[in-house]
């Protein structure tokens, strides 16, 4: 998929775990991890902002573009 979710690199960057992170979102881990392994079709704006709020980062930091074609470093396959 052309967009790809760095929400662990920012998980990473702030010592945080996803628990913590999904209870002071307000979302579940399970949602947050199908948004974290890029699983997700859609993110809502006011989620994309909360996650923004607590992580204190831009929507920029979490969602970057690749073109088709290019492998996802995260991506298992």
């Amino acid at each position: 998929m052309p967009i790809v979710v760095d929400v662990d690199v920012m998980l990473a960057r702030r010592k945080m775990s996803v628990g913590t992170l999904a209870e002071r979102v307000g979302i579940t881990p399970a949602n947050l991890a199908v948004l974290k392994n890029g699983r997700a079709k859609a993110v809502r704006f006011t989620t994309l902002a909360a996650l923004c709020e607590v992580l204190e980062c831009q929507p920029g930091d979490l969602l970057r573009w690749e073109p088709d074609g290019e492998p996802d470093p995260s991506d298992p396959a």
